[in-house]
């Protein structure tokens, strides 16, 4: 980047939820962002943060290709989702002649009529993309094989400084063992497979309890009474109150045919408590790295009831093991941080020449480029 290039970086996004805006805020201290938003709530991101801490405009898909390709920024970044944003950008980043950065999300594609239509284009935008920054090693191993290059890693990180601060649990009755789900009851987050293990481990009141926390109304088919308490959607201090009381925090998502859990943001955020995780091999943070089998937490094969619930069980027969595993949780889900999400985009801009952090300030978390490494 020539050192009087002083325009900003343009990041097109379909969303900035409240766990996201902080990540947003630290790269554009880095480098000087501007971001164009298009889009609001969507399924699995939560409302929308006013904050976004870093200039802003919202869009319309079909705009990105016009402010892409207008010549005011030193170089486009674009996420993988938005049918018209993606080609967009990406083509007028070609237009304006300034580098195009991929950030990944995706490890298996979705298997819909309208997504293997766009695969094609897809395809052709990782391998001809400048630089692809990816949510983590599984996602940088998915892209390398489509023909990415230049693959940088941005580990998926929340406000480690709130969900690490102490909290205020109710305490659970003498002996009450406290497994806890967090999230949204559709089919890709496995809780029909959670329940069932549930039933399997033999885990029973009042000696354990299974507490769903998350948005909407319990299906109908979720059991109500017993052993299993349904408390719905919390604001995110309540929901650090039960990472703090629970024993164990469990990921059980399956992959459907459009949906494979990218990261979970949850295990993050239950780590910052010390609480174990129990996650599945379709949960992203164990394929990124983050959650791994008996260290920081426990992991079953998607979809596999009765490996979960002899994983329930050993958590629930092991004091012992809860705790060694929860300390290495908040030990390990230190370096998951805000700043190092954006070193890992400064290290990608650095490698195409249009990094004001410079290449020495802006490395990557865990060896720079992917591949180095891993």
């Amino acid at each position: 980047m020539s050192a009087a290039d002083d325009r900003p970086v343009l990041f097109v996004t379909g969303h900035a939820p409240a766990d996201r805006t902080g990540a947003f805020g630290r790269l554009h201290e880095r480098e000087g962002v501007h971001f164009a938003r298009f889009g609001g709530r969507r399924a699995h991101g939560g409302p929308e943060d006013p904050e976004l801490r870093a200039p802003c405009q919202r869009i319309a898909q079909r705009d990105a290709f016009a402010l892409a390709g207008s010549g005011d920024y030193r170089a486009v970044i674009c996420g993988t989702a938005g049918r018209l944003a993606l080609p967009g950008a990406w083509r007028g980043a070609r237009r304006a002649r300034v580098p195009f950065l991929l950030w990944a999300s995706l490890w298996a594609h979705p298997r819909t009529a309208v997504h293997l239509l766009g695969y094609p284009l897809v395809r052709r935008i990782y391998a001809d993309a400048d630089a692809v920054v990816a949510y983590g090693s599984h996602v940088a191993a998915y892209v390398s094989a489509r023909g990415a290059r230049n693959i940088h890693l941005a580990p998926q990180a929340v406000d480690n400084d709130f969900w690490a601060a102490p909290a205020d649990p109710e305490p659970p009755p003498d002996g009450t063992f406290r497994a806890l789900f967090v999230g949204r009851p559709g089919r890709e987050k496995g809780l029909r497979v959670l329940l069932e293990a549930w039933r399997a481990s033999g885990l029973v009141a009042p000696n354990a309890a299974l507490v769903l926390v998350g948005e909407g109304p319990p299906p109908p088919w979720v059991p109500a009474g017993g052993a299993v308490f349904c408390v719905g959607e919390r604001p995110p201090q309540d929901v650090r109150n039960f990472y703090a009381g629970a024993d164990v925090v469990v990921m059980p998502s399956i992959s459907t045919p459009t949906f494979r859990e990218p990261w979970g943001l949850v295990a993050n955020e239950a780590m910052n408590q010390g609480t174990p995780v129990i996650a599945s091999d379709a949960v992203g943070a164990v394929a990124g790295g983050l959650v791994r089998h008996e260290r920081n937490g426990l992991v079953v094969g998607a979809g596999d009831g009765a490996a979960l619930a002899g994983a329930l069980r050993r958590l629930f027969d092991d004091a012992g093991l809860r705790a060694r595993l929860g300390a290495a949780a908040r030990r390990d889900v230190a370096a998951f941080t805000w700043s190092a999400w954006a070193a890992g985009f400064s290290a990608a801009l650095a490698s195409v020449g249009a990094s004001r952090a410079g290449a020495l300030g802006a490395q990557a978390p865990r060896g720079g480029a992917w591949g180095e490494d891993c």
